[in-house]
């Protein structure tokens, strides 16, 4: 928590002052623990709770244990659902745990828990459920997707937030897919409640082996994603290496330095972080921010490299290269957006660029955040025609074309 963010840190805290207020409040209701069901139901969550899959890409799990919770608050009641909620997570956090956790990674994922299953309660009884019918299937699903929308969305949005990564990209790619799971546990709780209802509860013993088979499937489903993963990580290492031999032979032509285009790139990257870009969009700024300038292999050398002031021809010359850039990319075929990128690095804010004259938020983001970078080192680098300017007033440069070249959030991001 020392270097999360003040956003960060008011999200966790209010997270586990919920949880704590949503865990103790069913707890003043008197329930018996000491029954045979209780147990068998408890001893079935925990171990429920250890058959989990790594999920991709965040550092988080997932388990089979809401078939117990679910049934625990249909048969039992919330505190007995708390308290099988809350073994269930320790269970989770602790079974195999390749890293220690934090007392507040604990705390927020107890906390998160319980107030899904406050929430799923509150659904299962809720006006909604009388209003469609307030049968036991339309309980079920409506307490389902109330504990799977608040229990994921919570801890989605704490990786979003501490990994500075977008929301809706990691509850799709992390969470979303598991919902199918969910809606399947209801099915199997409702089947298992009137089997109990006409047999006993007992019957509820043959439920384990459903758990493991749900587990595998997590374990498959897991296993297809990862290897679908490593094959765009090596397609994503192959890009890189087309990039990066294609920006030696601008630097063959521009004279600009492998260094600057580094710093570019890492510049750029971060602030597209800051922005909260996606994956594919970061990854499209990574290859832009080596290749903005490929278009100048189209443009004659004695412009390239002239020291002074261009004229007017040399400059119309010259803006040919955003477009050259990106028909170039075009053949390319990356799987993420890079020659609109390319085309639209020197579009401005107010719409006095070129090629094409758009403004504001008509250019793409990675071409905004690409031109304020690029400007901002290249005021900072030594050039053949001028020394570099000192960091600071490198950035005044750079802000006092805020809102009229550049993006003022962009130029905002980069001063600080």
């Amino acid at each position: 928590m020392k270097n999360a963010s003040i956003s960060t840190r008011v999200f966790i805290s209010l997270i586990i002052s919920i949880g704590l207020v949503a865990f103790c409040q069913p707890l003043s209701y008197s329930f018996g623990f000491a029954s045979v069901r209780f147990l068998c139901y408890l001893v079935f969550t925990l171990v429920s709770a250890g058959f989990k899959v790594r999920l991709p890409g965040v550092k988080g799990t997932l388990s089979v244990s809401f078939l117990f919770i679910l049934l625990g608050l249909l048969e039992l009641g919330l505190p007995v659902a708390q308290l099988f909620g809350l073994g269930s997570s320790l269970v989770q956090i602790y079974w195999r745990a390749t890293k220690r956790p934090t007392l507040v990674q604990i705390l927020f994922n107890l906390a998160a828990v319980a107030i899904a299953v406050a929430v799923a309660d509150f659904a299962f009884h809720s006006t909604a459920a009388r209003v469609l019918g307030g049968s036991l299937p339309i309980k079920l699903l409506l307490a389902t997707v109330g504990y799977f929308v608040t229990n994921t969305f919570a801890i989605a949005c704490a990786i979003a937030l501490t990994e500075r990564k977008g929301l809706a990209s990691i509850w799709k790619e992390c969470y979303f897919w598991a919902f199918p799971y969910y809606l399947l546990n209801a099915t199997l709780v409702c089947v298992i409640n009137w089997v109990d209802v006409n047999l006993g509860w007992e019957f509820t013993l043959l439920a384990m082996p459903l758990a493991w088979v749900m587990y595998r499937s997590y374990q498959l489903y897991i296993g297809r994603l990862e290897a679908e993963k490593s094959h765009v990580e090596q397609m994503n290492a192959l890009h890189i290496r087309t990039i990066e031999t294609l920006a030696l032979a601008i630097e063959a032509k521009d004279q600009t330095t492998h260094d600057h285009l580094r710093r570019v790139q890492h510049y750029s990257v971060e602030i597209g972080k800051e922005m909260g870009l996606s994956d594919a969009e970061l990854n499209a700024l990574r290859a832009a921010s080596l290749l903005h300038d490929i278009g100048k292999l189209a443009v004659p050398e004695h412009i390239i490299t002239k020291p002074g002031k261009l004229t007017p021809q040399e400059f119309e010359k010259m803006k040919i290269h955003p477009v050259v850039g990106a028909e170039i990319l075009e053949q390319v075929e990356f799987p993420y957006p890079v020659a609109p990128i390319v085309r639209a690095h020197h579009e401005k804010w107010d719409g006095s660029g070129y090629p094409s004259g758009i403004a504001g938020e008509e250019i793409p983001v990675g071409a905004r955040i690409l031109s304020v970078v690029d400007c901002f080192d290249a005021v900072a680098s030594h050039r053949q025609y001028r020394r570099a300017l000192p960091l600071d007033e490198a950035i005044q440069v750079v802000i006092g074309e805020s809102g009229r070249s550049y993006d003022p959030r962009v130029v905002a991001i980069l001063a600080k």
